[in-house]
């Protein structure tokens, strides 16, 4: 590599129907300061970043520059350098929801992974797709994580909101709440705590509490509120403290997420989708990011969706991706040892 000093990331575009374009462009061409700290390489589409250049930056769609390989980029701040994946996508109309798009998303990020497992790329860094997209492009997964999962072969992983030094770990995610609640089982609790507990440990925070959120209503209520919290997490939790890892819990999630965002707790972990989201997202919106532990190379996200109401105007914020770019370039040099942590941990 041209640069072996800083890992070389992979930005998928996401949906070129979305925002991705326009603040994948804004991100590489107004922060050159990302340069100092990572080889940006963006997987997807020429043609669709040269129109978000052209029409929502009012550039030069030149500066866009089609290499064959990770290898091949310069890491010149002045241009926008992409890995062609299929055929182009610039005539896709912004705010729209299409198969075209939904696949090319997919496939952007399949790329992205084949370039990971051979090497080329130390990250992945993912703008946002759309789901009901990506299925009517024929790709029938939840949504990101659940795909990074399957091309990389890994069973055992979690999507991860962070800020700062906070990290919400979710039991269950892209699943309807019904289907939530019967999720919460005893083997994925133990799952998550492992992961956790490794993750914790490969940042050299082994001793850190784990906050494990109830799935009912103040933790079930001995159980008043239902038994999930009595006979599948309280469970969970004294089998991960015999086996080393500081859990706590369950405890009320209307107690334990407050008390995390003031900062009395590093490491949650919320049983669905919303219980960990719907706080996060409030407190922090473009302060926060998507991380998938669990996989053999980081991976982030930004923690929005791909906002058809406003692609292509020119309003989007390019804010969280350009600090899913940073947290990638953060951890990709060791995360190594949180990839053979969390594997030896799943693995026992």
């Amino acid at each position: 590599m041209n640069q072996p000093q800083v890992p070389t990331l992979a930005l998928t575009l996401g949906d070129v129907a979305g925002i991705g374009p326009e603040i994948t462009a804004r991100t590489l061409l107004e922060h050159d300061d990302l340069r100092e700290v990572c080889r940006p390489v963006v997987i997807g589409d020429a043609d669709a970043l040269r129109r978000a250049v052209r029409e929502v930056l009012g550039g030069d769609p030149a500066v866009v520059r089609v290499v064959d390989t990770p290898d091949d980029a310069t890491n010149d701040p002045r241009t926008i350098e992409v890995v062609q994946e299929g055929p182009s996508l610039g005539h896709v109309p912004y705010g729209e929801l299409s198969a075209e798009a939904g696949d090319g998303a997919a496939r952007f990020v399949m790329r992205a992974c084949a370039l990971a497992r051979a090497g080329q790329v130390d990250g992945i860094v993912t703008a946002p797709l759309n789901k009901a997209a990506m299925h009517a492009g024929g790709h029938n997964w939840p949504g990101h994580t659940e795909l990074l999962a399957h091309e990389f072969g890994v069973q055992n992983f979690s999507l991860v909101l962070s800020a700062g030094e906070l990290y919400f770990f979710h039991l269950t995610t892209h699943v309807s709440l019904r289907d939530a609640i019967e999720g919460v089982t005893p083997e994925r609790s133990d799952n998550v705590l492992r992961l956790v507990g490794s993750f914790a440990r490969a940042l050299g925070k082994e001793d850190e509490p784990i906050g494990v959120a109830g799935l009912n209503p103040h933790a079930g209520e001995n159980r008043l509120f239902g038994d999930e919290d009595a006979d599948v997490l309280a469970p969970a939790v004294e089998r991960a403290k015999a086996a080393g890892i500081n859990a706590v819990g369950p405890l009320p999630a209307d107690a334990l997420v407050p008390a995390a965002v003031r900062g009395n707790w590093r490491f949650v972990i919320v049983c669905y989708h919303d219980q960990g989201h719907a706080p996060f997202k409030a407190v922090y919106g473009d302060d926060g990011v998507n991380i998938t532990v669990g996989l053999p190379v980081v991976r982030v996200s930004v923690d929005h969706g791909t906002a058809f109401d406003i692609a292509g105007k020119g309003v989007a914020r390019e804010a969280s991706l350009v600090l899913a770019t940073r947290r990638a370039a953060e951890l990709a040099p060791g995360w190594h040892q949180v990839w053979e942590t969390a594997r030896a941990g799943a693995a026992s």
